[in-house]
């Protein structure tokens, strides 16, 4: 069966027998015990259990028509729109049971990316071994409910030279050799989500290349377990609370880590390579994969809010502003903010456009692109309000061994506690619980470079709006003499590159 437990996953991924696993300069041999790595763990986790709890089962399993029955949505391939939305309530739904990043998302929309462009290059070209790959590599996955990793940035090097200009050859992952059974690959990848912590990691080209940039054009498949991957997981504010083994301070007591996964000649079998040399197909992979996860974000960006709202919510109430109209109409532009971002996110799904005569769908490019912009500026936002409700408690309380310990204890709970009838206690872990949400990585960092920077959205906008078709309706209005041809679509639009190939 396509569905494994929680639990099955933790057991799938203690040991390692050849990668290598760096945190805070020390080699990890079990991620599942590593203090620093187990919240992580707990995150991923919490995608798998949602398949078999009652509140998440009917969004978190979808029918694989590839191998004939239910699989976890993280590794389904999208049917209709319904399936597009259905992502993005998950998405928000998993965000409130976890507080932070559940990590999954980027190997989700790497398979659906690959099943559109293998399937592409079968019909457009004639070739099929491709797509062949990647159906046998997909029903392994859905079979055995893989956690997966995708692997997009590169480390970049220079960033004005291409791949095939850097002084560093390196600085993309490439190709440096071709066997009669695959093919040796060289590089890294950086900020990679969850990386540390899953079964296979798919790896994708980052940006269009040309000809002359052909060794770099290359998607593969490879068990993180692999020989020669090393994984080197970065900082993250407040990561060493992990490490104190404390229950109050380190809340949600789930986390989530990026890292830099590097690749020191990795042998990759040929069943197991999805794109090699075919540099024209860069440009389309890279704009269907960054659209899928840009929509994702107005999913885990509003659950995230919402814990926010929540807990400047409960913590106004503490101090006895909560009924306050410049409280009340803070908290209404809060929602605003958040709303607004889920909203995008699921016009984005509901507009979603079918790129195969098999299936195939893909999401709305523009309001996929406008998703992320709202995300790359609306969490600051929310952020800056909630600590304008809170106040500079959130930067400045106690820890939480000091309110246990017992000398002092009594004097800390006299002079922060707020409304008599709740405790200080409460109040401090909601300070903690909004300051680890509301500071972090997975809220603000990635809210701006996540699927791209705002700079990319702005390019895919002015790509996407047909501004001449604008002006001549404009001009119409005016009465300006000019024919125009009318669009049966109310939108002013070009196509993307993925529509157009």
């Amino acid at each position: 069966m396509g569905l494994r437990t929680g639990q099955q996953y933790v057991e799938g991924i203690k040991n390692r027998k050849h990668a290598k696993i760096y945190v805070m300069g020390k080699k990890v041999t079990d991620v599942t015990t590593n203090l620093f790595l187990k919240p992580s763990v707990e995150s991923f986790k919490a995608t798998f259990d949602a398949a078999f709890q009652e509140d998440t089962r009917d969004l978190a399993r979808a029918y694989s028509p590839y191998i004939g029955e239910e699989v976890n949505r993280f590794v389904h391939i999208h049917q209709s729109p319904a399936d597009l939305v259905a992502k993005v309530k998950l998405l928000r739904k998993l965000s409130h049971k976890t507080g932070t990043c559940f990590q999954r998302c980027v190997g989700w929309d790497a398979l659906n990316t690959l099943y559109i462009v293998t399937h592409k290059i079968a019909a457009r070209e004639g070739r099929a071994e491709y797509k062949e790959r990647f159906m046998k590599y997909l029903e392994y996955v859905q079979r055995n409910d893989l956690a997966l990793a995708g692997a997009m940035t590169d480390v970049k090097g220079v960033r004005t030279l291409r791949p095939s200009e850097q002084p560093n050859p390196d600085a993309y992952v490439r190709v440096v050799e071709q066997r009669d059974d695959g093919i040796v690959v060289r590089g890294a990848k950086a900020n990679i989500t969850g990386i540390a912590v899953v079964d296979e990691v798919i790896v994708l080209p980052t940006r269009a290349m040309t000809e002359s940039d052909a060794s770099y054009a290359v998607a593969f498949a490879v068990p993180l377990d692999t020989p020669g991957v090393t994984v080197v997981v970065g900082r993250q504010i407040n990561d060493a609370r992990r490490l104190e083994g404390g229950d109050l301070d380190g809340v949600p007591y789930m986390a989530h880590h990026e890292g830099l996964v590097i690749f020191e000649d990795v042998f990759v079998p040929w069943d197991r390579v999805f794109l090699y040399k075919d540099w024209r197909w860069t440009g389309p992979l890279v704009e269907i994969f960054a659209s899928y996860h840009r929509q994702g974000y107005g999913g885990c960006k509003s659950g995230l809010g919402d814990v926010i709202i929540g807990a400047t919510q409960g913590l106004a109430r503490a101090i006895g502003i909560a009924d306050k109209p410049a409280v009340a109409e803070k908290l209404a532009e809060m929602v605003f903010l958040n709303e607004s971002m889920y909203s995008a996110g699921l016009a984005a799904s509901w507009e979603g456009v079918k790129l195969l005569d098999d299936g195939g769908w893909w999401v709305n490019p523009m309001y996929a692109n406008v998703t992320k912009h709202m995300v790359a500026r609306f969490p600051y936002e929310v952020a800056k309000i909630a600590h304008d409700i809170a106040g500079g408690i959130v930067g400045t309380a106690p820890s939480e061994f000091d309110f246990k310990n017992e000398e002092i204890r009594h004097l800390i709970e006299k002079y922060l506690q707020g409304v008599p009838d709740i405790p200080t206690e409460e109040r401090l872990r909601l300070v903690r619980l909004l300051e680890n949400v509301s500071v972090s990585v997975g809220y603000l960092v990635e809210s701006v470079h996540g699927a791209g920077s705002p700079a990319a959205q702005k390019i895919m906008f002015t790509r996407l709006y047909d501004f001449q078709k604008a002006e001549e309706i404009a001009k119409s209005l005016a009465r300006v003499k000019v024919t125009v041809k009318w669009p049966k679509e109310p939108e002013p639009r070009r196509p993307s590159e993925a529509q157009k190939t």
